[in-house]
């Protein structure tokens, strides 16, 4: 009997999803790849050559007509992963297995009832929080409000008696406190609170987090336009310790669910941009 030809081996070894099931699947995951490739601004090319597959491939992946590979046995699979896995630095390894137990542990679904907002000042987590939570029935909770609450002083006063590390202290317990008590809430937290790896990695695990992003020139006229001046007072560098501490803090504020660049836009263009990607991505 004649050896298959090329083009029969291939065949024998991918078939065309079959069945409601493995359809529903290809079409969930090319909306998946689609909605992450078009939220970071990426074409396809560019994906593409950073995957390593054809282009074409890679639109039939996103329009949900790819193909199945035959199935892979246990032991293999183990192996392949466990391969995958070990050439993984491990600040990327722990990132990893936090991402998978946070996006498809069993509290996934609360966690999406509520909305968390992080990001520098200026970038219009207040603002937007405050319409966000309206729009949709919730309360709307200002962290650094809630310590004021709690401890019965403004936060300079705090950074005073207990210094950095006690208000960061502090903030813990707050958020803990906010998250127990609120099912459903939008959240707008301080700009350093993702340096403190505990806290943030207990709001990625709880909320559905959205960075809200801006250019430092933004940033700065902003919080300047509320009448706060102190970005600037006596500080002639103020301008490039903001670029300084937005460059340090973009690999904290990526590990957030959403990304909206507020830069060039006004509150209600904002706000209109944040509802629409919340709608898309909550679905």
């Amino acid at each position: 009997m004649a050896p298959p030809t090329t083009t029969q081996s291939k065949a024998s070894t991918l078939q065309p999803a079959q069945g409601s099931e493995n359809g529903d699947f290809l079409m969930a995951l090319g909306k998946r790849v689609r909605e992450l490739r078009n939220r970071r601004g990426l074409t396809r090319k560019q994906v593409s050559q950073e995957a390593d597959v054809s282009e074409r491939h890679l639109a039939q992946l996103e329009a949900g007509e790819g193909m199945f590979a035959p199935q892979i046995d246990e032991p293999t699979e183990r192996r392949l992963i466990q391969r995958f896995l070990e050439r993984l630095p491990r600040h990327r390894l722990e990132d990893l297995v936090f991402r998978l137990m946070r996006d498809f542990g069993h509290e996934e679904k609360g966690r999406r009832m509520r909305i968390a907002l992080i990001g520098m000042r200026g970038a219009g987590k207040s603002t937007l929080g405050a319409k966000l939570a309206a729009e949709t029935n919730n309360r709307f909770v200002e962290l650094d409000s809630e310590i004021e609450k709690d401890t019965g002083m403004p936060l300079g006063e705090i950074f005073s008696l207990y210094g950095q590390s006690g208000f960061r202290a502090i903030e813990k317990r707050t958020l803990e406190k906010v998250l127990k008590e609120n099912e459903r809430a939008v959240i707008s937290v301080g700009g350093g609170l993702v340096s403190e790896k505990e806290t943030f990695d207990d709001l990625l695990s709880h909320c559905y987090t959205v960075w809200l992003k801006a250019q430092p020139e933004e940033h700065m006229s902003r919080v300047m336009a509320q009448g706060d001046f102190r970005p600037m007072e006596a500080n002639d560098q103020a301008m490039e310790d903001l670029r300084r501490i937005l460059e340090a803090r973009e690999p904290l504020y990526r590990k957030a669910d959403l990304v909206l660049d507020t830069s060039g836009s006004s509150v209600e263009e904002s706000f209109a941009k944040l509802k629409a990607t919340l709608q898309a991505n909550l679905q």
